[in-house]
C-alpha cells in the first residue's frame, strides 16, 4: 500500500499543476488585449474615438445623458473603467448622470476583451456583446427613470486630460502595460493555484453547498458557485483562467457555462470595480442592485425561452 502524500505534497501538486495551465491563459489573454489596448490608445490620441462619439450622442439624450457621455461610453467599451473614469474626471456633470454613465460603464466595460473570453469558454461573442450593450441602455433608462433629481455629492471636477505628444503616450501606454501584465499574470496564476488547493481539499464542494440556494434564486446550479465568486471578487478577465480551465475539463456543462456568462455578463467585479466609481461619490447601491436585479432576470430569461422552445419542438 502506498503511503498518502503528506500536506506539503499536496500542495506542491496544486501549485506545478497550476503553472503550465497559467501560463498557456496569460499568454492568449495577452495576445488579445495589448493590440487592442494600443489601437485604442491611438483612436483616442488622433480624437478617431471622439469624432465617432458625436454621431451617436443623441442617443444617449434619450437615458438622461449629455451627448459628451458618449465618448465615456465608447472608451469603455474597448478599455477597463480606468479611461473612462478619468475622462468623466474631466467632464461638468451632475452625480445623477455620472450614476447613470458608470452603470453603463459597468456593463460594458472591456467589451472585445471579454467577450473573447466568454467565446472561449463556449458563449458566442456576437450575443454576449449585443447583449451587454442592449442592457446597458435599459440599465440607463431605468434609472433615468427611477433616480432622485438629487443623489449624493455634486461631483467637483478640477482635473483635465493632458495632451500628450505621441511619443510620451507610447511611452505611457508601454509602462502602463507592462504593469498591468505583470499584475495580470500574478492575479491569474495565485487564482490557478488556489483553485487547485481548494479541489484537492475538497473546499469547492463546501462552498457549491453553502452557495447553493443563492445560485438556484438567481437560475445558476450550484457548480457554478466557486467560478460566480470568483467573478464578483475579481472580475472575468482574471477570474478567466478558471473557467476556462473548468470548461476544459467538462466540471461544468456548456449550458451552466452559458448562463453563467450571462449573468457574470452583466454583473461582475462587484467589489473592485464599483468601487472605483464609489471613490468619485457615485452610491454604491445604485451601481450594484441594477446589475444584479438584470443580471437575474436575464438568466431567467434565457431558461424560460429554452424551456419554450423544448415545448414548441416537442408538439
Amino acid at each position: 500500500m502506498e503511503p498518502q502524500p503528506n500536506l506539503f505534497q499536496r500542495i506542491r501538486s496544486s501549485v506545478l499543476l497550476a503553472l503550465p495551465k497559467s501560463g498557456a491563459t496569460i499568454w492568449w489573454l495577452l495576445k488579445v488585449i495589448i493590440p487592442i489596448s494600443l489601437a485604442v490608445t491611438l483612436l483616442l490620441h488622433f480624437g478617431i474615438i471622439a469624432y465617432f462619439a458625436t454621431w451617436v450622442s443623441p442617443v444617449f439624450s434619450i437615458v438622461g445623458l449629455p451627448g459628451e457621455a458618449a465618448i465615456v461610453f465608447i472608451t469603455s467599451t474597448f478599455l477597463t473603467l480606468y479611461a473612462p473614469i478619468a475622462i468623466i474626471a474631466s467632464l461638468s456633470m451632475s452625480m445623477r448622470e455620472i450614476t447613470i454613465l458608470a452603470t453603463m460603464c459597468l456593463i460594458s466595460h472591456n467589451l472585445f476583451v471579454e467577450s473573447a473570453i466568454q467565446k472561449k469558454t463556449g458563449s458566442s461573442a456576437l450575443i454576449m456583446f449585443s447583449t451587454r450593450v442592449i442592457t446597458s441602455f435599459v440599465a440607463a433608462l431605468l434609472l433615468n427613470w427611477a433616480l432622485p433629481h438629487q443623489i449624493g455629492k455634486e461631483a467637483i471636477h478640477n482635473h483635465h486630460l493632458v495632451t500628450h505628444t505621441l511619443t510620451q503616450l507610447l511611452s505611457t501606454w508601454a509602462v502602463d502595460t507592462a504593469a498591468l501584465s505583470l499584475k495580470m499574470s500574478l492575479i491569474i496564476t495565485s487564482l490557478m493555484i488556489l483553485q487547485n488547493i481548494l479541489k484537492e481539499f475538497k473546499i469547492i464542494d463546501v462552498l457549491s453547498s453553502l452557495f447553493a440556494p443563492l445560485m438556484k434564486l438567481m437560475g445558476l446550479s450550484s457548480q457554478c458557485s466557486f467560478l460566480w465568486i470568483i467573478s464578483q471578487l475579481i472580475g472575468l478577465t482574471y477570474g478567466s483562467a478558471i473557467m476556462i480551465d473548468e470548461v476544459n475539463k467538462n466540471e461544468i456543462s456548456p449550458k451552466d457555462a452559458n448562463l453563467l456568462n450571462y449573468h457574470i455578463a452583466i454583473n461582475h467585479s462587484s467589489l473592485e470595480d464599483n468601487m472605483l466609481f464609489v471613490a468619485i461619490g457615485v452610491p454604491a447601491l445604485w451601481i450594484f442592485i441594477p446589475r444584479f436585479i438584470l443580471a437575474i432576470c436575464i438568466v431567467w430569461g434565457i431558461r424560460l425561452l429554452e424551456i419554450a422552445r423544448a415545448k414548441f419542438f416537442t408538439v
